[in-house]
């Protein structure tokens, strides 16, 4: 009498033994034609697509597979009450699940063909940076439609949510108010992956300092300081208040170094030494270079000023300190005369002409008188 029972339950048993194994077989099946496709792109590695899609398929599998030999089992109104229930949470989130990590590959790839080392690299940190928002965005979207599907597949939850539809305007109102800064600084970021103010890698000063976009986010911007450090930016500020994007069409700089010299400086010799130094540095990209006089200053110097360009702003930083400090090694050594000298007037009494009469020289005293 005790043993009757039990052959059903075996039976669902060894029915969701099988599920899972064929599960498992063509999960197998399924990691050998991803691995195949990733060594015809050669732009994402197969053991990085294998490691992203790898889980989230397998446990999709089986869920898939034990949703569908569930009528085949055995289950009783309650059991069956439960299997349903936790199969209406479980397979919304695998699939969700899935869904983030095809986006991670789709990222991926974008990531791949977009080389941002390149010299000109303006299209490929234009296409990284688009895509690096729009991808955030679409795994934002995934994730709150995942977690709705979870709840309406409770029939409590789908009741309540009738009653209260009366009162969602209300309730986004105040959210919405609460929320402000937040859903302001959203609204941006989808409105910065169109109009492109800012790119990834793009060289920036912003708040006094001077460094380059490493990370754009949803709602804030990280920007990597010159001396390692990062400054977090929310995205409004980049919509809102002015900043400075030195590769906004071209990485492509013009730099400037400023010495301060006597008067008297030959400024044509100055200046063919300059050109001499310019022409030899390799950061220079042979675009232009010159040497002005621009200014005279209230203590007697002139200001010299001197142009040359560079591929980027790190090269022109570079390439402006090897100018400046060769330039004053040349003045220290040949051209003493350049360095600034203090200068000021000195009044001199006039001399006396030989042809002028001279004046009488003064009577000797008289000799005292002699005592009588």
């Amino acid at each position: 009498m005790e043993a009757q029972p039990q052959g059903p339950l075996l039976r669902s048993l060894a029915i969701a033994a099988i599920a899972v194994v064929v599960a498992l077989a063509l999960h197998q099946i399924l990691l050998v034609v991803l691995r195949r496709m990733a060594h015809r792109t050669e732009l994402l590695s197969s053991r990085e697509l294998v490691r992203r899609l790898r889980s989230p398929t397998r446990w999709l599998l089986i869920a898939l597979a034990l949703a569908w030999v569930e009528p085949a089992l055995e289950l009783d109104a309650r059991t069956e009450h439960v299997w349903e229930r936790v199969a209406g949470l479980l397979v919304p989130a695998l699939v969700g699940w899935l869904a983030v990590a095809l986006i991670g590959v789709a990222s991926a790839l974008v990531q791949a063909r977009t080389d941002i080392t390149q010299a000109d690299n303006l299209l490929a940190r234009r296409r990284r940076t688009r895509a690096s928002i729009l991808f955030r965005i679409a795994t934002f979207a995934v994730i709150v439609i995942t977690f709705c599907a979870m709840l309406m597949s409770i029939p409590s939850v789908r009741s309540i949510g009738i009653t209260i539809a009366a009162s969602a305007g209300l309730a986004a109102l105040a959210v919405g108010a609460a929320a402000q800064p937040a859903l302001k600084n959203l609204i941006a970021g989808i409105q910065m992956a169109f109009t492109e103010p800012i790119r990834i890698d793009d060289v920036v000063i912003i708040e006094g300092e001077w460094g380059r976009i490493e990370e754009i986010r949803l709602t804030f911007v990280v920007v990597k300081i010159w001396d390692e450090r990062r400054l977090v930016v929310p995205v409004s500020k980049f919509l809102e208040e002015s900043f400075q994007n030195w590769t906004r069409q071209t990485s492509e700089l013009l730099g400037s170094v400023f010495w301060y010299l006597d008067p008297a400086t030959d400024i044509d010799r100055f200046r063919a030494k300059l050109a001499e130094l310019v022409e030899a540095n390799p950061r220079w990209d042979g675009r232009f270079y010159n040497v002005q006089v621009t200014d005279t200053k209230v203590d007697g110097a002139i200001e010299v000023r001197g142009l040359m360009t560079a591929k980027d702003a790190s090269t022109a930083f570079d390439l402006r300190c090897d100018l400046r400090e060769a330039m004053l090694k040349f003045v220290r050594e040949e051209m003493p005369e350049a360095v600034v000298r203090r200068r000021g007037a000195i009044e001199i009494s006039p001399q006396p002409r030989i042809d002028d009469p001279q004046p009488a020289p003064p009577a000797p005293p008289e000799p005292p008188s002699a005592p009588r």
